[in-house]
């Protein structure tokens, strides 16, 4: 049976009690630009296109699910934060978002630099060719042998996360006889408007050393004394997608002020400040996020402003954006496997997917859009919670949503924004095989990231 055109299914859009919901003005098969890449639209058989291609003849290819990257748009992305804050600036791209070869090879022709936060990350950077001077290292457990790779390659910073890595790095470099060109990370007790697992700068959580009680400036004071190291600056990150720049604001008051306090007590200036990323993206059309241009002019002017006022030079600064590049270049493509309706509550609609593909629903509460991309439909919008095939019933992908009420099995529908962190934290649970992701530009596919197969999963098995 043809993927575009099926018998028609369950309608189930008026089974909750008047007033439960509200139906949606917008008309289903519209695709709000704000949560999906620049190249994606509908022919003119109503089947969703991206870089020219249609998601029927991508899912006939290289099968469902599976992560469909626009390149032309990452690279677009990329651009603009690039040119937003100019040569003054340094952008590193939080590899944690998704890394791949390719990607690194994206970024390095794009001009920017990369941050990376365990040993495979740093490997797969290396192997891509990025040079070792464009890489900071951070994470809050670096193991020796980690350092040692990162001091051998020569990467630009290492962030240091706690005073026992103050010492370690500082031994490590020593010992190999290099001084290794680091930052530190401190907690300013801002705490964004964000989940409780995704906000980082509050006291009571694992990364950076705590601005109060003066435990920050202490460990500037010894990294200082260390032959290791050449201290070039602070780093404060302050959580994770965020729209509101007032935390940005109070954040760098104080960062600056401890610059000024370092200043006052070791007569030195630290050339760099950075801000960290956490910048907000559209997973749904409710939410509203700002262009690179905006946020650069905006944190640009608030440092400056701060220093100014305690009299230092503007230090150089570095931002790190990863899901603000790559979230909304990729969405993640399904086929309809069952669509139950449940009376009186919602439909059931059961995708070849699910919590192994994209936890964050799961994890953090996350809302996404879903949308019918197969074909368009003139039928009664239902309400739907998009489920996956896993034995939990936690498995939730899209928890509330409309789609058209002649949904049926084998149908293809999309949920977009799912560039950053899906395939960086899918898993095998249930022994599900990873989806590849599939790179589209100007009417052309290819895998940069393989399926996984079954003989992957049994090659590690060594029972």
């Amino acid at each position: 049976m043809s993927r575009s055109a099926h018998p028609a299914g369950p309608r189930h859009a008026d089974v909750l009690p008047e007033g439960h919901y509200t139906a949606p003005a917008e008309d289903l098969n519209a695709l709000d630009p704000k949560v999906w890449a620049h190249t994606v639209g509908r022919d003119a058989d109503g089947v969703v296109t991206v870089g020219g291609l249609p998601v029927t003849q991508l899912a006939e290819e290289y099968g469902t699910p599976a992560y469909i990257l626009d390149e032309a748009d990452f690279r677009d992305r990329a651009r603009a934060w690039r040119t937003a804050f100019g040569a003054d600036a340094d952008v590193f791209y939080a590899g944690k978002a998704f890394l791949s070869r390719a990607v690194v090879r994206w970024l390095h022709e794009e001009g920017l630099n990369l941050d990376v936060c365990s040993g495979g990350e740093l490997a797969t950077a290396l192997a891509a060719g990025m040079p070792a001077e464009r890489i900071a290292f951070h994470g809050n457990n670096k193991s020796p042998e980690e350092i040692e790779r990162a001091v051998r390659a020569g990467v630009g910073r290492i962030v240091l996360d706690s005073f026992q890595e103050i010492v370690r790095v500082a031994h490590i470099a020593q010992s190999l006889g290099k001084r290794q060109r680091v930052q530190i990370r401190i907690t300013v007790g801002v705490e964004a408007h964000t989940h409780e697992f995704i906000a980082t700068a509050h006291e009571d959580q694992k990364f950076g050393i705590p601005l109060a009680g003066g435990q920050a400036a202490e460990a500037v004071r010894r990294a200082l004394t260390l032959d290791g190291l050449e201290v070039i600056g602070i780093h404060s990150h302050i959580g994770s997608q965020i729209f509101d720049m007032s935390g940005f604001e109070v954040a760098a008051h104080r960062v600056v002020g401890l610059l000024k306090d370092i200043r006052d007590e070791h007569g030195v200036e630290l050339p760099e400040i950075d801000l960290g990323g956490g910048l907000g993206i559209a997973y749904t059309s409710d939410d509203d996020p700002r262009e690179p241009h905006e946020i650069a002019k905006a944190l640009t002017e608030i440092v400056t402003r701060e220093c100014e006022s305690a009299r230092l030079a503007t230090p150089r600064i570095s931002v790190e954006p990863g899901r603000a590049i790559v979230g909304p270049t990729a969405f993640t493509l399904y086929e309809v496997g069952t669509v139950k309706p449940l009376d009186g509550l919602r439909t059931y609609v059961s995708v070849d997917g699910g919590m192994s593909d994209n936890i964050r629903t799961a994890l953090y509460d996350a809302e996404y859009s879903v949308a019918l991309v197969s074909r368009t439909s003139d039928a009664e919008p239902m309400l739907v919670r998009v489920v996956g095939k896993h034995c939990e019933s936690g498995d939730i992908v899209v928890k509330d949503a409309f789609l058209p009420g002649d949904l049926a099995p084998g149908d293809l529908v999309a949920v977009p924004a799912t560039g950053a962190y899906c395939r960086s934290m899918a898993s095998n649970y249930n022994h599900a095989l990873r989806p590849p992701v599939v790179s589209v530009r100007d009417g052309a596919a290819r895998v940069i990231v393989r399926r996984e197969t079954e003989e992957d999963l049994l090659r590690l098995d060594v029972g």
